[in-house]
């Protein structure tokens, strides 16, 4: 088997389970041990291609990130506008994370992770700049990454949140609201997409797109291993 499929075919596999392991049971109940047993390859062979876990944490956050994108083109391409989206993210994120204990525990890691939040800031960034630049016209480069750092914060805040006393309403539009006063949305515009949100099943919305990520997360993964079994017929 030439070396380099080799490579490249054991690092994907790497991905794919880890990004399973992760999602469907926990990134703190899974251990590079775990992965390295399932795949029967050694433990050294996993921290050659990831030094820590934090660094496979950071591939799955990337494709979060990337399947956040192609939900908004998405729901824009449906008729929603791009402020709804935003909304909508945010508002699926706290709910599943209220819901289930395991979306809890990979949102967390990916929170507080610096290699993953450098990642969700730097992806949110440009996001945030393409929603929210008519309200926001006169800011520079370094006024959105600043907004961001701070978003990110209260994004963390909100959907991590699990005061018995706070309803997921409250919390819903309190994030929502601070985040879109900082990006200089109107009152009125923001009661709008905020009552609009509100009044959707966003707990059913939650376990919907937690599903669909999973599907995602699957569907690229298993991409990656054809990919890289084609480039090894190609070698033959």
């Amino acid at each position: 088997m030439p070396f380099e499929y080799r490579r490249t075919s054991t690092r994907s596999e790497i991905i794919k389970l880890g990004a399973r392991l992760f999602i469907e049971e926990g990134y703190s109940k899974t251990s590079f041990s775990r992965i390295a047993k399932e795949l029967g390859i050694s433990l050294g062979n996993i921290t050659f291609y990831f030094p820590t876990k934090e660094h496979l944490l950071a591939v799955l956050c990337n494709e979060l990130c990337a399947f956040q994108r192609e939900l908004m083109e998405r729901e824009v391409g449906e008729g929603y506008s791009s402020l709804l989206s935003y909304c909508l993210e945010l508002t699926s994120m706290t709910a599943i994370c209220e819901e289930d204990e395991v979306s809890r525990d990979f949102f967390h890691a990916i929170y507080t992770s610096p290699l993953s939040l450098d990642i969700i800031r730097d992806n949110d960034t440009d996001k945030t700049h393409d929603v929210f630049l008519e309200f926001r016209p006169e800011w520079t480069d370094s006024k959105w990454i600043e907004a961001e750092n701070l978003v990110s914060g209260i994004e963390y805040g909100t959907i991590m949140t699990r005061e018995e006393r706070t309803p997921l309403s409250l919390q819903i539009e309190g994030g929502l609201d601070t985040i879109l006063t900082i990006y200089g949305v109107p009152e009125e515009l923001r009661r709008q997409k905020i009552e609009k949100v509100l009044a959707m099943d966003y707990r059913a919305l939650g376990r919907r797109i937690l599903g669909e990520f999973k599907e995602y997360i699957e569907r690229t993964n298993e991409e990656a291993l054809k990919m890289a079994s084609r480039r090894r017929r190609r070698t033959r």
